[in-house]
């Protein structure tokens, strides 16, 4: 599971051995205002999780959707319409918070029915254990 398409040619081919490792289908993401959006990912593994953080400062955990079905993990923001005031007049607004949508494959060894997820510091974190495999001992068969 990884990120799915990137808009970072110098980075395409570093990306390309995790997308052909992790079999990540191409998808883009499109914002509010016409421009393509990748919100920043740091993907982690350990010996029985992935760890995934989605960097999204200054949103409210309420308005992020987080599905995982048919092996598909998808992480969207949907932009709020702010509401104006009229006691004071912006002079400049750099401030954007465009609606999302991020898409990541999971494979069989995702136990998606126990993925968590927890918004904090701007930082959307999500928890994608693995599903526990039986190792098979090695056992010593006798010759007659």
């Amino acid at each position: 599971m990884l990120l799915v398409n990137t808009n970072y040619p110098v980075k395409r081919t570093f990306d390309s051995l995790f997308n052909d490792f992790f079999n990540t289908p191409a998808t883009m993401l499109e914002t509010g205002n016409g421009n393509r959006a990748y919100p920043k990912v740091n993907i982690h593994e350990t010996e029985d999780a992935y760890h995934l953080e989605l960097l999204a400062a200054g949103r409210n955990k309420e308005d992020f959707n987080v599905t995982a079905e048919n092996g598909l993990l998808t992480i969207g923001y949907e932009k709020k319409e702010e509401s104006k005031t009229e006691d004071y007049k912006t002079i400049r607004k750099e401030f954007t918070f465009s609606s999302f949508k991020r898409s990541f494959s999971i494979d069989e060894n995702i136990d998606a029915e126990n993925i968590q997820a927890k918004y904090e510091n701007g930082v959307l974190k999500l928890y994608l254990p693995k599903k526990k495999v039986a190792k098979e001992t090695p056992r010593h068969i006798n010759i007659q």
